[in-house]
């Protein structure tokens, strides 16, 4: 079917990630992989699934616009200007806005749908 894409939660296959830096990781796990179920010419809008182990980020100005749905695992959220945090665990979704300042605390292994606007 084209134009029509079906997400599923273990894809057949999966691409090594390495968004994530090894010391980050707040375990021994430092396992990251990602499934792009679609993506435009220009990769301007991508779409897939994403797994990371535990870990924490600072991250200065978010690179993406990003609207995710957890499936599995837990993930704290600071916003680091409103300093205020919400964690988010399966089934719930959510939008993080391009340049926000936040930590990012993987605190079960993360596996989300995601939905990414350059």
């Amino acid at each position: 079917m084209t134009g029509i894409t079906r997400f599923e939660p273990e894809p057949d296959t999966w691409q090594s990630s390495d968004e994530t830096p090894p010391t980050a990781f707040t375990t021994d796990d430092h396992t990251e992989r990602d499934h792009v179920y679609f993506a435009t010419a220009d990769e301007q809008l991508l779409t897939g699934v994403w797994e990371c182990a535990p870990s924490i980020l600072e991250i200065d100005s978010y690179p993406v616009h990003e609207v995710m749905t957890v499936l599995a695992g837990s993930v704290t959220i600071t916003d680091n200007d409103a300093d205020r945090s919400a964690t988010f665990t399966a089934g719930d979704t959510f939008f993080i806005e391009k340049g926000t300042r936040l930590t990012w605390e993987i605190t079960e292994t993360l596996r989300k749908y995601y939905v990414i606007v350059l």
